[in-house]
């Protein structure tokens, strides 16, 4: 199930005017580039932004989210209907051939259950051609990122078009091993509602998702830093073997 900051229609509609700055996702585009995909699968796809830059390029895109709320914004962006939108998740998709799987910001750490983490490595497996790549990030636990999301330094105020002012901020509530959950509170000034979003990360060793990657048949190519956040994340850069190398 989609956390509700993706799936309440009102807080989907908040997500890209509360997060303008994508830099981040400035690194994937020169990936495809890179790898010269033609076909690209987005998985956990949210809002499109990153789909839509790719769609902006050319290239052939499917996006897949178990957000509704999250697509409908998607559909409505300009250029909406030069990407496939799928309702799910990488655990049950159609058949699909494309070059390049990509799980951006926060998607491959919100899979937190193992059965649903390895089903959707396997499905990331399947849509992809031989030879294909998955690309995807993973904050370093080492670092501690968590540490730094209370009010204090999470808050902020935003003008919304169409909305109104709306402040928001990050709380931790519980840190359980690798599972670390956060509370995000929307507040609206403007009508007194407050709404509120729980939302749970897994934080995984390196050799532990390159050992995933491994049993679910992939070849681990590389695993490189992250530019926007340099020394604080693993992006790791997967290939689904060629036919005849693959494990039994």
């Amino acid at each position: 199930m989609a956390d509700e900051c993706y799936a309440h229609p009102r807080l989907a509609a908040l997500y890209d005017p509360l997060d303008p700055d994508r830099g981040d996702l400035d690194a994937y585009v020169r990936m495809a580039r890179e790898f010269g995909a033609r076909r690209v699968l987005d998985i956990g796809c949210g809002t499109g932004v990153f789909a839509l830059l790719l769609a902006d390029r050319g290239i052939e895109v499917v996006g897949v989210d178990p957000a509704g709320a999250s697509l409908e914004v998607a559909r409505a962006k300009p250029g909406g209907d030069r990407v496939r939108w799928i309702h799910g998740d990488a655990t049950a998709l159609p058949p699909l051939r494309t070059d390049l799987v990509t799980m951006t910001a926060n998607v491959a750490q919100q899979i937190t259950g193992p059965d649903a983490w390895r089903g959707t490595l396997r499905g990331a497996h399947a849509a992809l051609r031989p030879g294909g790549r998955l690309v995807f990030e993973t904050r370093d636990p080492a670092r501690r990122a968590w540490e730094g999301w209370t009010r204090e330094e999470t808050y902020g105020s935003t003008d919304v078009p169409g909305v109104g002012t709306v402040e928001s901020w990050h709380q931790v509530t519980e840190v359980d091993g690798p599972l670390v959950t956060f509370r995000t509170t929307y507040v609206f000034p403007a009508d007194g509602t407050v709404l509120t979003s729980d939302s749970t990360l897994r934080f995984r060793e390196r050799q532990e998702v390159e050992a995933d990657l491994v049993g679910s048949g992939f070849v681990v190519d590389e695993v490189r830093d992250a530019p926007d956040r340099p020394g604080r994340e693993f992006v790791f850069v997967a290939r689904r073997p060629h036919i005849g190398t693959e494990p039994a």
